[in-house]
């Protein structure tokens, strides 16, 4: 048991390294030189902020990085429509934009839009510390409980919050007005994904039904 644990740990590295490394591709290819100042800065900050949380966790909760490392989903019928996933152009046409210069964004808004990318980031790992059933797959677990502490308290879905508002402003940490266009369709995507997580915790989680009256906002206090 001991050895698969260590097995599992080190395993639990190569995620993240692999999605750091797919993330450098991505900036730097389209723009077809490594001078893309803006992207040093957001790639720096996401690969130290993604090692961080994979060293915390392989320490804490090795069964966290499990459930993160799985990407087979069942018991949803809310399917996002597949013109939704033109959401990653918006990882793609930074780079562009930049070899272009299509767009002029100053540097203090770049810098400032680093800052909040980071900042939503570190809720995220929070979240995940608070909650640490935060799958990549709908699904519920043996002995998973309702979570209402922390975030939790706020709105139904703290991660998902936290990642619109990291995508929303990843364009602008790129210095890129356009890459926000595709962008935007984060937004329902992430309805779409809450449907259909919460089809299944309503149906699969005790307790989740009770939690929903309680706290009625899904993902921003006032508004949904």
């Amino acid at each position: 048991m001991e050895n698969k644990k260590k097995q599992f740990k080190a395993k639990a590295y190569i995620v993240p390294v692999v999605l750091i490394a797919i993330m450098g591709l991505i900036l730097f290819i389209p723009a077809g030189t490594i001078r893309f100042w803006e992207a040093w800065i957001l790639w720096s900050g996401f690969s130290l902020i993604t090692f961080f949380i994979a060293v915390y966790f392989s320490k804490k909760s090795p069964e966290f990085l499990e459930r993160r490392a799985k990407v087979k989903e069942e018991g949803t019928t809310k399917k996002a429509p597949a013109f939704l996933k033109l959401y990653y152009l918006g990882f793609i046409l930074p780079g562009i934009d930049f070899r272009f210069n299509w767009s002029h964004e100053v540097a203090w808004f770049i810098l400032l839009s680093n800052l909040i990318v980071f900042v939503a980031y570190i809720f995220i790992f929070y979240v995940f510390k608070v909650n640490t059933y935060a799958s990549t797959v709908i699904q519920v677990e043996k002995k998973q409980e309702v979570i209402t502490t922390g975030p939790y308290s706020i709105v139904r879905h703290p991660m998902y919050f936290g990642m619109v508002l990291m995508s929303l402003f990843i364009p602008l940490a790129l210095g890129s007005y356009l890459a926000l266009i595709p962008m935007l369709l984060i937004i329902p995507l992430m309805i779409f994904r809450i449907e259909g997580e919460e089809e299944v915790l309503s149906r699969s989680l005790k307790g989740y039904k009770e939690y929903c009256l309680k706290t009625p906002y899904r993902l921003i206090p006032f508004v949904w």
